[in-house]
Formats: structure tokens, sequence, C-alpha cells
């Protein structure tokens, strides 16, 4: 007798916690590429990324989502909506804080105390940190959060402990048929990564507030055989800082779309020419029409 095959799991599986904590290194890892922006800022997801990772057997659907803040401008609101529409689709919650966090937390950690979904809480960035210390995070959030599923130490870096995550999300996942194709990677177009590689780059490049006041718009993705065309905008919100991206004679806007160019060739494996401009859109952060263009409506 064929043994009987086993039922298939699918599910939405929401990675939340504070900014920086690692939670777009966490979701690169466990999907196996690089879908979302990693830089040392804090604050530099914004949308809601979705990450498909397929088993012959299994679909988890992973959302990194921005770090929880105070909302101070429209685009926050706009990305606190991304973290709690989230929580409401999850099957599982994965919320991840850090050893350095100080537990300042309390309004989600309130929302996941009430969450009738699974929640496995992952204590990050281990590796720097003494075993004692590690023992200590964990024991405080086993308190915090007596109704977790898990509390469990890893370092997303080093893919220390994720391979763990992934069998304790499989278990909780419940029997239902993929919500995507299977040779889904994402929910997000080609373009949308374009315009995050490109906004990375800024996040690299320039210091303080600039990278948090500038959007990208991707106006033209023309692919064919052997290369793709992409014209892209680099929005922001003031003149002067517009003459700060552009650079002298040009040369800190040339080095954003070497930067680019190069980190978009390795992730759509082949040629691509990339044209940038730099609009001033001014106070773009709290003018709703700007940021329902943007994609945060």
């Amino acid at each position: 007798m064929n043994p009987e095959p086993k039922p298939h799991r699918a599910g939405f599986v929401s990675i939340i916690g504070k900014p920086n904590v690692g939670k777009s290194t966490l979701m690169n890892v466990l999907v196996g590429e690089r879908l979302s922006i990693i830089t040392s800022k804090a604050q530099t997801t914004r949308h809601r990324i979705m990450g498909i990772l397929n088993g012959d057997d299994f679909q988890l659907v992973y959302s990194d989502t921005p770090g929880i803040i105070q909302p101070k401008y429209e685009l926050h609101n706009a990305m606190m909506s991304f973290v709690y529409s989230s929580l409401e689709d999850a099957d599982v919650i994965l919320f991840v804080t850090d050893i350095y966090e100080k537990h300042d937390e309390e309004p989600v950690v309130e929302r996941l105390r009430r969450a009738e979904t699974p929640v496995i809480v992952l204590v990050n960035k281990i590796d720097q940190a003494e075993q004692v210390e590690v023992e200590a995070k964990l024991a405080y959030w086993r308190e915090q959060l007596p109704n977790a599923a898990e509390v469990l130490a890893i370092s997303a870096l080093n893919a220390l402990g994720t391979e763990r995550v992934l069998e304790l999300v499989l278990e909780r996942l419940p029997e239902h048929p993929p919500y995507y194709p299977k040779d889904e990677l994402t929910d997000k177009p080609e373009r949308f990564f374009a315009a995050e590689m490109i906004r990375e780059k800024i996040f690299k490049l320039y210091k303080k507030e600039v990278p948090y006041s500038c959007e990208v718009g991707v106006e033209e993705f023309k692919e064919d055989e052997k290369i793709i065309r992409i014209r892209a905008t680099i929005y922001v919100e003031r003149a002067s800082q517009k003459g700060i991206i552009i650079g002298h004679k040009g040369e800190a806007l040339k080095k954003v779309g070497t930067w680019a160019r190069e980190e978009m060739e390795k992730f759509f494996g082949k040629q691509v020419f990339l044209e940038t401009h730099v609009k001033v859109n001014e106070n773009w952060r709290t003018d709703p029409k700007a940021l329902s263009r943007f994609g945060y409506q």
C-alpha cells in the first residue's frame, strides 16, 4: 500500500517588531532570497513585502513589515497600517526583538497578549551577547508573553536557529491549498524591487534626514531578451535635498545609479540600463495624494 500523501499546508506569517531588530534580514534568510532592504539605519522598510517559500507540501507567505514606531507623519501612519493589517490576516506571528531591546514595545505587546493567532518570539542578534544575557532576555519574554507558542534565541545574520523557526511555523500552519502559484517568489512586481534597490543605495550613501525624505518611482521598466531598461525618479521634499542627492557635478547621483544597477543585474540576472532623475515633491510624507501615488494607501 502506498502511504497517504501528506496534507498540504499554507498560510501567512507576519514578521513584526521595532525598527532595526533584524526583521528584513530574517525574512531574506527564511525565503532564501534578498527581497527586503537591509541597512544599518532604522525605518528602512516602508511597505509590507511578501516573500513566498514553497515546498512540495507547503507554502509559507512571509510578510516583512515596517518597524513599529510612534507615527510623526502621514507616511508613518500608512506604515503602521501595514503592520496592523498583517496581524489581522496572519496564521502565525513572528515577533522579533533583539538582545539590545529596551522593552518599550508595550502597545504591540498588549496586542500580542490578546492575539488568538500563534505567536513565536524571536530574540535576535544573540551572536553579539554573552549566554547569561541571552538567558535573561528569554526569561523576560516568557514572562511578558506567557501565551507565546515558543521563545527562541536566534541570529538572523548568521542563520543561527532559523531552521528551527521554519519547523515551528510549519507545525502551526493550517491545511490549505497554495495561495499563490508555486513558482512565485513574492507578491510585488519587478519594478517595486528596482525602486527599493535605488532607495537602499540612497540610505547607504547619504546621511541624516536625507534618505528618509526620499521616495523612488519607476516610470519605465522595459525588458527584452538581453537587457532591462529602467527609468526612475528620486523624489525629495526640498530643493536643498535635490542638490545633495545630485552632488558635485552629479557624482553622488552617478554613484547611486552605479551601485543600484549592479544590484539589479544580480537580482534580475541580466544587463540593466538605469536612468535616474531627481525631482522635488514638497512634503510628500504628509500629502495623502502623494502617498497614494507611491503605493502607501
